[in-house]
């Protein structure tokens, strides 16, 4: 049994980092979603922060929702963006925490992280920081952070309960987690349905 979970694992593990390492390159035709500045658009993001973002970081934009649609960082805050893909989401993270604030981004994919980075450089953001790492075992010290977010990841995660556990360590007394995510509404197991049906058709 144990064999079977590693292996589930590893093909899934591998199918993300495959669509995510072109979705480094271009989101464009690889979800079933308006990506880009279109879906940050049609998502509704805060104007203000989208305002300071070039439109070139923007268009790597390919998360399934709106994370700060529950409530906006405060000028100040530290905040933690797990699977932040492009950085996108922690790059409006970090315009409205301010320079008092920080934003620390954890990317898996190799290729996503360094386009995470240079987003960041060309955003002019010195106040985040993208690091490699998982939801299942975050690299950050416990009670460090205001605010989680998280856009599209842990429907990928298999160790869910692990990744949530990680995330309340990692969160202060009254932080908040705020996760935009799809789910699978049938019974299909996860070995008859390609990766492509679990979790982009949301």
């Amino acid at each position: 049994m144990e064999q079977l979970h590693e292996g589930l694992r590893s093909g899934i593990e591998d199918q993300v980092l495959e669509r995510f390492s072109k979705a480094a390159q271009s989101p464009r035709g690889l979800f079933s979603y308006p990506t880009g500045r279109e879906g940050l658009l049609a998502l509704a993001y805060p104007s203000e922060a989208l305002g300071s973002l070039p439109e070139a970081v923007q268009e790597f934009y390919c998360g399934v929702g709106n994370p700060f649609a529950a409530g906006l960082p405060g000028a100040g805050e530290q905040v933690l963006d797990v699977g932040c893909g492009a950085g996108v989401d922690a790059l409006v993270a970090a315009r409205l925490v301010g320079p008092e604030g920080g934003v620390t981004g954890l990317e898996f994919c190799p290729e996503m992280l360094k386009r995470a980075q240079a987003n960041a450089a060309l955003s002019g953001a010195g106040n985040v920081r993208f690091l490699p790492g998982g939801a299942e075992n975050l690299p950050v010290a416990d009670s460090s952070f205001d605010l989680l977010l998280s856009n599209g990841v842990y429907n990928l995660v298999l160790l869910k309960r692990q990744a949530l556990a990680e995330a309340y360590r990692a969160l202060r007394p009254g932080g908040r987690l705020q996760v935009a995510d799809q789910i699978r509404e049938d019974e299909a197991s996860p070995q008859s349905c390609p990766l492509g049906a679990m979790d982009w058709a949301g």
